[in-house]
């Protein structure tokens, strides 16, 4: 932040050091400090300040770092994989993560703590002090340096409240999204499978014996087509038809909030080779591998390389195979197939033999019945889970805004 730089009246330009305190607390032999539980940095999950795994002390641990109910624990090995996390227990934890608390509570609010620890510009900080090339680590001396806006004490407090309000919410839909998918898997079994809703066939690698009627087969002998999106880099537009890549993907739905465009003119030279049709199934088969959606209307789109279409016969009903491909065996049988390179890679071959199950039409017919409004609420939970996260980001933005109007 540049001096010549305005603030709000009320709000200080602070260095994070100033009113953060290092945690140097440690013990030497936590089972007789009363330490029962330890976290390491595989225990914290990306961006989820809560700590929902932890291992035993009992079973043996080297850490010494102590931390204490509402100190924040900061991952500072990889930092761009963005570990924060807000400690509700006693225990001890890797030397790969700060023990952070407010030095004043009356400066610095700690409940606000873990949100600036959470801002872009902090991360980008932390990741551009980091060194070292296969495991970078920042220091507590280049975080501390960080500087940003410091609201009014009052401030602060609203703030917190607003974040956690909707970290809660975000929590609501997460459970009621689980269960969702769980209510769709057993209707899938049954339905489907003609098996009990407490199989495991879904989880496991093999289906094994199949209900009468039920064929397995492979994607190449159901579909009519099976290819990818453009592999040259279109030109893009301001406007114009939509270039679908595997971030606008989602599980069920597709999300154009952040879609890049190419003229009618590109649109029309690449639909020459592939248009899409309604029926079509999408899948990312790049990056985020794995992610579908049903085309149930017609429309114009053009696609890069990440997006795969599959346009299947009339043995499989487009949707069906949309959530078959959802479903955990499918799942497990994609991840086996990617190409392990820097972003991983699912190509068109190996999508061909991806193995399905197809029941009889009627059967079908009778399953998409009762799960359509089902999973038109499932996709709902998780768009509205997208645009709570984006409202999040954007309030976390305040706290690291670089210029700050009167």
């Amino acid at each position: 932040m540049k001096d010549n730089q305005v603030l709000k009246p009320g709000w200080q330009r602070v260095k994070f050091g100033d009113v953060v305190r290092l945690s140097k607390a440690r013990s030497s032999d936590p089972i007789a400090d009363g330490y029962e539980r330890y976290i390491g940095l595989d225990h914290i999950e990306p961006e989820d300040l809560r700590i929902r795994r932890w291992g035993n002390v009992a079973d043996g641990v080297t850490f010494t770092s102590v931390f204490k109910p509402g100190q924040v624990l900061f991952g500072k090995r990889r930092a761009y994989q963005r570990k924060v996390a807000v400690a509700d227990f006693s225990g001890v934890c890797s030397g790969d993560i700060y023990v952070f608390e407010s030095k004043d509570s009356n400066v610095l609010l700690p409940e606000l703590l873990p949100y600036i620890c959470q801002t872009e510009a902090f991360f980008q900080h932390a990741v551009g002090t980091s060194a070292g090339s296969l495991s970078p680590r920042t220091n507590w001396t280049s975080l501390a340096n960080f500087e940003f806006a410091l609201l009014p004490l009052a401030e602060q407090r609203n703030f917190a409240d607003l974040v956690a309000m909707l970290d809660e919410n975000l929590d609501n839909l997460e459970n009621a999204d689980k269960l969702s998918n769980k209510l769709i898997w057993s209707l899938y079994c049954s339905e489907i499978l003609g098996r009990n809703s407490q199989c495991n066939c879904i989880e496991d690698p093999h289906f094994g014996e199949v209900s009468a009627g039920l064929q397995i087969l492979t994607i190449n002998s159901i579909a009519e087509l099976v290819t990818d999106g453009e592999h040259a880099t279109p030109i893009r537009t301001e406007g114009g038809v939509p270039l679908l890549s595997a971030r606008n993907i989602q599980d069920g739905w597709l999300d154009l909030t952040e879609c890049d465009f190419v003229s009618e003119e590109t649109f029309n030279l690449i639909a020459r080779r592939i248009r899409p049709k309604m029926g079509d199934v999408f899948l990312s088969c790049s990056g985020s591998i794995g992610r579908t959606c049903h085309l149930a209307e017609q429309g114009d789109f053009a696609m890069v390389r990440s997006v795969a279409i599959i346009r299947p016969s009339n043995q499989l009903n487009g949707k069906l195979l949309e959530l078959s491909l959802r479903s955990p065996f499918l799942q497990r049988q994609i991840a086996g197939r990617v190409l392990q390179t820097a972003q991983g890679n699912l190509f068109q071959g190996e999508i061909r033999r991806l193995r399905v199950p197809v029941p009889p039409l009627s059967s079908q017919k009778r399953f998409l019945s009762i799960i359509t409004e089902l999973d038109q609420n499932s996709s709902s939970l998780k768009q509205r889970k997208l645009k709570l996260q984006s409202m999040r980001k954007a309030i976390l933005a305040i706290l690291s805004l670089r210029r700050i109007s009167v």
